[in-house]
């Protein structure tokens, strides 16, 4: 199992606070609207050096989704950013008659995502939020994993026309992709080639996936570990020649099961090879209130969760 030394653990949503602030250094077009959580966001060092291009539009943010759709047809390139309960379920008819359905080239940036918001509990961890933006035709959603990763998706989004989805949270996760990495949309990052069973993650669960990587390997299990940072468009090419090669799957997210990353993965082996499969995510269930680490135990959103996925998947290989 390949080793993925780290130096320090830090917060993703602080990846998109750098990245949006390096897009303001770089891109005179990209403008950021905030729906009062700009600390929580981190947009606070855009909001201080590009402040004519900073618009606080306070707690409206169906109001904001309007605005940003505008701001496109002359030309901007808005960042909008909430938390992403705030940035999908309160807001999903605006995004999809006034961003999706209109082809506008929004960037829809979400905070807090998942059960690691934690102490806020149910009403505030969306899990559904992957599942209801991938529906939205042409939309992009996008996952990535830690602080490194967010930068880059960031400044990437700005290259890409059309409207985006970036979901991030607020837990410090180890920092360990690199620094000056090519962030390609649609593009599965392999972290670990194997051949016993093939491990595809998003978000929070890839370093999890990578910490159950190390315990499958203590256990003669060689697991193949791909990072997948964008939902959609899925990077079919790739899931599929893993699966063909270790020929059974095991997903893992911090999102409902029913929606998310192990539902499309699902969807594209029941049409081209279909195979066993385990998924690792929330089954059919809302949050509650506790620290992140508890959350992440309880609804089996971890490490442990991952290994028994595996040897479950593994007895039901032909």
């Amino acid at each position: 199992m390949k080793d993925f030394p780290y130096t320090e653990s830090k917060d993703t949503r602080s990846g998109f606070g750098a990245g949006l602030h390096e897009l303001g250094k770089t891109n005179p077009n990209v403008v950021a609207l905030c729906a009062d959580l700009t600390g929580s966001l981190k947009m606070d060092a855009f909001k201080k050096d590009f402040p004519e291009r900073f618009f606080q539009v306070g707690i409206a943010e169906a109001n904001m989704m309007g605005v940003a759709a505008g701001m496109t047809i002359g030309g901007k390139i808005p960042f909008t950013g909430t938390f992403a309960n705030f940035s999908t379920g309160r807001v999903y008819d605006q995004i999809r008659q006034s961003i999706a359905y209109s082809d506008k080239n929004v960037k829809i940036c979400a905070s807090h995502a998942g059960l690691t918001l934690g102490e806020d509990g149910a009403t505030h961890q969306i899990l559904e939020d992957l599942g209801m933006m991938k529906m939205l035709p042409g939309m992009t959603v996008i996952n990535p994993c830690d602080y490194n990763q967010t930068k880059a998706a960031t400044i990437a989004i700005a290259e890409h026309h059309g409207p985006v989805y970036l979901r991030f949270g607020r837990p410090v996760v180890p920092n360990f992709t690199p620094a000056d990495q090519n962030f390609v949309i649609g593009e599965a990052v392999m972290l670990n080639e194997g051949t016993d069973v093939s491990i595809f993650a998003t978000g929070h669960l890839v370093w999890k996936a990578v910490l159950a990587g190390k315990l499958l390997a203590e256990k003669g299990i060689n697991a193949e570990i791909i990072n997948i940072h964008t939902i959609k468009p899925l990077d079919a090419q790739a899931i599929l020649a893993s699966a063909r090669k270790t020929r059974c799957v095991v997903t893992a997210e911090e999102h409902q099961m029913n929606g998310g990353l192990g539902d499309s993965i699902a969807q594209l082996l029941a049409r081209e090879e279909p195979l066993p499969l385990e998924m690792v995510a929330v089954n059919d269930s809302f949050g509650e209130s506790a620290t992140p680490d508890q959350l992440m135990e309880k609804y089996k959103l971890n490490e442990a969760a991952i290994v028994a996925a595996v040897e479950a998947v593994m007895k039901r290989r032909k």
